[in-house]
This record gives C-alpha cells, structure tokens and sequence, in this order.
C-alpha cells in the first residue's frame, strides 16, 4: 500500500485555517528536543503531530504567526526558512522516488523511448527537465494532450536534476509508467506543488506542435 492510499480517509486538522482534511493535502511537524519545530515527511517522528497544509502559503504564516506554539501548547521557535527547508526535503523525496522508478524499470528515459511510452497509454507522468529543449518537450505534450486519459506533466526539475536522480548524463525527457511506485511519486509532487510550480510558466508561451511531425526529436537531448 502507497503511502497516498494509507492516509485516504485519515483527516488532521490544519493549524492555520482549522480546516480538517486528508492527510494527504497536509505536513507533519513535531517538537524538536531544542524547541524547534522539525519537519516529519515521512510521518514516523515520535510526538504529537502539528499539521499543516503542504503550502508555501500556510506554512509561511504558521512560522509568521508562530502558530506552533500555539497548537503544542509549549513554547517553540521555528525556524524562519522553515518553508525552503520543507521544499528542499520534498525535492529530495521526489527525486529520490524518480531513481527507485528507474531502478525498477519503471520509469523510461530518452525523446523516442518516451514517446513511444507515451503512445502505448501507459505512461502516468511526462517527466521534462526545465532547462530541456522546447522542440523535443512540444512534441512530447502535444502527443500527451491526445490520450485519454493524458498522463501528468512535471517540468519542476532541472536536467542536473534529474541526471543526478538517475544516474544518467542529460537527462532531459522521461515517462514514468502507470502503478504503485507512480502513484508514491504522485503523493509526493502534489506536496512539492505547494512550494513549487510543477510546470515553469514559460511553458505555457510555446504553441502545441504536431506530435506527428519529425519524431526524431533532432535537437533536442536525449
């Protein structure tokens, strides 16, 4: 069992908003030993959970409002960059997932191969680097935007990156397959979402190409 499907119907309450929610929209925080406040991703730190919507947003104002102390009931100083230390561990955490995925087979590297996955219906992720070539990523998503249902698209991470998550020299484009090690990844990028956006906004400026048209993906790394 992912640990997306463990929390389906576990609800906490956030500390900001007290709005109750799955605990898969939320982080978990715990008392430090020195009174600060330690992040707990993996959910496995001993002591009272504090929860808080895995936002930059939220969590700037739980840090703003020292709302930790608050919830603890003790008091606590969390740390003022504690939502780009919370940002840094769950790029960790993702691109730690995208090098178990390749591990297992599971995640397919390289413009042909990932077209070609892409084709198939079996692809859950498009995984583009953001620094990547245009040309190749165009042809990539225009394809995705034809299947039903289209697979998911992160562009959150640089081609080193990615290389380094995968043991790989410029990677650049890459298709992660549908099934349980995809839907660990999609638990953990939907929290980075909150802190980072998971498609550069460039993006959006490129007008979709042809995913038929010179499918060589020339010009564009593999």
């Amino acid at each position: 069992m992912s640990l997306r499907e463990a929390t389906i119907d576990r609800e906490r309450r956030d500390l900001v908003t007290h709005q109750v929610m799955d605990e898969s929209r939320l982080i978990r925080f715990v008392a430090a030993p020195d009174g600060t406040v330690a992040p707990d991703l993996a959910r496995k730190l001993p002591g009272r959970g504090l929860w808080v919507a895995a936002d930059r947003a939220s969590l700037e104002a739980a840090v703003k409002k020292n709302l930790f102390s608050r919830a603890a009931k003790a008091p606590l100083k969390p740390a003022a960059d504690l939502p780009d230390l919370v940002e840094t561990l769950l790029v960790r955490r993702c691109l730690d997932q995208l090098g178990l995925a390749r591990r297992e087979g599971v995640l397919i590297s390289g413009f042909e191969k990932s077209l070609a996955n892409v084709r198939s219906g079996k692809a859950a992720w498009i995984i583009e680097a953001a620094d990547g070539s245009a040309d190749g990523r165009g042809k990539l998503l225009s394809l995705a935007k034809h299947m039903t249902p289209p697979p998911k698209v992160c562009g959150a991470f640089t081609a080193d990156d990615l290389s380094l998550a995968l043991g790989l020299e410029n990677a650049i484009h890459a298709v992660l397959l549908e099934g349980g090690r995809a839907d660990r990844w999609t638990f953990e990028v939907e929290r980075l979402a909150g802190f980072r956006p998971l498609l550069p906004p460039e993006w959006g400026e490129r007008p979709a190409e042809d995913p038929d048209k010179d499918l060589s993906g020339r010009g564009s790394a593999p």
